[in-house]
């Protein structure tokens, strides 16, 4: 029976060693199941991101009010800096600045510009706290919200030829001109509720990385709503240019037990002497009453007019030559009398004939040629919620199929000329993986004559989509059909390469 005893005691403690070794190797693993967020749809390289960051910054500082305290400014940075080093994607030159306004707020400019608003920080319960708030605009950086939002405006006014690249690389200051120019355009700040959950998530993972409780975040909200309900012009801006989502609190607590809470959550000190030196201050004054003060700015939106004009160009070589994107994700053969002008991003491209593409309002409108290119569905709860019979639907990025309708329903938001052709919808493969195909068809503004648009679409990793356009007067398509059928079977695309 002793026996019987110490040989249990010696396999159960053989048990014991292998369990704890499993939770070992596991645990690590399990702390990494947090929510990913990515950026999604950007006609912007990340260099432009702090060109329009830093001139913007510029032209605002003009107008805001910042705070001259040295301690005040130097607690901000260091808060803000700690916080920085969580931060995901790209190495932007982050600045934190204080304006001295009453109103609770905060916002963020492309390639790192945060500023926040006095009476934020007077309004934050901890420090904590206040890390969400820098958090959450750290977020809206590096997941480039700002220029994801301005891409969307500018491609609603520059039709087709912006998908693929800004055609005779059109300057940065034009292109930013023509959705309202630099400084505080709003273009830049005010964000979707999909934006909004997701710097909410990537915040409360950057609080916990820097050594704060994540649900700090769910306890500014709370702070905020408590606010609201005492004097709701103090949050109006904030809740403007960052609408709430469904269920934003408990999103953050469902994220926060998605990561391993601190023991002891770790503070940079000194957040009480702040508020404390802004009690000895004048009180400042509210965003309303500085905008008393200034002068409207910025530019109307451009718009396209002009008569209808005559394009010929010369019919498309049976020579091709191949195109390679600068990473490896794809390539593709063209005939070898086109040209091809990669976009600002590097990885999609426009290709087309000498003369395929006629200026009008500074954004060259391709008339004859094709756009390759990767695409992250906008899922904003607006174009992306209906079908492409017009109808809504209810869930949003669930399939190529919807992925696909994203991309079409944008198409026509900003080529109002188009439409889908009926029952031109069909399914196929395009390199091994799902694809779909439809047709655009409309009277184009530029020419007068009817466009058609042959829509590709292939399905990639976690919901984007790699597409092709190709265009072409409708009456000349039986011309191009076997060029375009090239293209297509030349297409090679390297799926592991762009998560590289």
């Amino acid at each position: 029976m002793k026996l019987f005893l110490r040989l249990r005691r010696r396999i159960f403690g053989r048990v014991l060693l292998q369990v704890n070794a499993l939770l070992l190797v596991f645990l690590p693993v399990m702390s990494l199941a947090q929510t990913k967020v990515r950026p999604g749809f950007n006609i912007f390289s990340p260099q432009q991101d702090v060109e329009i960051g830093q001139q913007s910054a510029r032209e605002a500082e003009r107008q805001l009010p910042l705070l001259g305290d040295a301690q005040a400014n130097d607690y901000i940075t260091r808060l803000g800096q700690r916080l920085v080093e969580q931060a995901p994607g790209e190495r932007y030159p982050y600045t934190f600045k204080i304006i001295n306004a009453a109103d609770i707020n905060a916002f963020a400019l492309p390639g790192g510009p945060i500023y926040i608003n006095r009476g934020t920080i007077e309004a934050a319960r901890t420090e904590g706290e206040l890390a969400g708030v820098v958090a959450h605009e750290i977020a809206h950086v590096a997941l480039r919200h700002g220029t994801n939002q301005a891409s969307k405006a500018y491609l609603a006014q520059a039709g087709l030829g912006i998908l693929g690249g800004v055609l005779g690389g059109g300057t940065l200051a034009n292109i930013v001109g023509a959705i309202g120019g630099f400084g505080l355009n709003a273009v830049f700040l005010k964000y979707s509720r999909d934006a909004e959950t997701q710097a909410d998530i990537l915040g409360a993972q950057m609080l916990q990385r820097a050594g704060y409780d994540p649900l700090d975040l769910a306890g500014l909200f709370e702070t905020l709503r408590a606010e609201q309900g005492r004097d709701p012009s103090k949050l109006e801006n904030f809740f403007s240019s960052h609408p709430s989502p469904a269920n934003r609190i408990e999103r953050i607590e469902q994220e926060a037990k998605l990561l391993p809470r601190p023991s002891r959550p770790r503070t940079i000190g000194g957040f009480e002497e702040i508020k404390s030196i802004f009690a000895r201050m004048p009180k400042a004054p509210t965003m309303a009453e500085l905008a008393k003060k200034q002068p409207p700015s910025g530019e109307r939106p451009r718009t396209r007019e002009g008569a209808p004009v005559t394009v010929r160009v010369e019919p498309p070589s049976s020579s091709l030559r191949t195109y390679r994107q600068r990473d490896g994700i794809y390539e593709i053969a063209y005939p070898e009398n086109w040209r091809a002008y990669p976009s600002n991003n590097g990885i999609g491209v426009t290709i087309i004939p000498e003369g395929g593409a006629v200026g009008t309002s500074g954004q060259p409108q391709i008339v004859y040629g094709s756009i390759v290119n990767h695409y992250t569905p906008f899922g904003d709860g607006d174009a992306s919620r209906r079908n492409l019979q017009g109808r809504p639907r209810g869930r949003v990025r669930a399939s190529l199929s919807e992925a696909t309708e994203d991309l079409v329903n944008n198409i026509l938001k900003s080529n109002s000329y188009l439409s889908v052709v009926r029952g031109s919808e069909r399914s196929g493969r395009i390199d091994g993986r799902d694809a779909i195909t439809l047709t655009l068809l409309g009277r184009s503004p530029v020419t007068g004559s009817n466009e058609r648009v042959q829509v590709y679409t292939r399905a990639m990793d976690e919901e984007h989509i790699f597409y092709l356009l190709f265009v072409v007067p409708n009456d000349e398509y039986r011309d191009y059909r076997r060029t375009f059928e090239r293209m297509l079977q030349s297409l090679r695309i390297d799926d592991r390469a762009m998560h590289r």
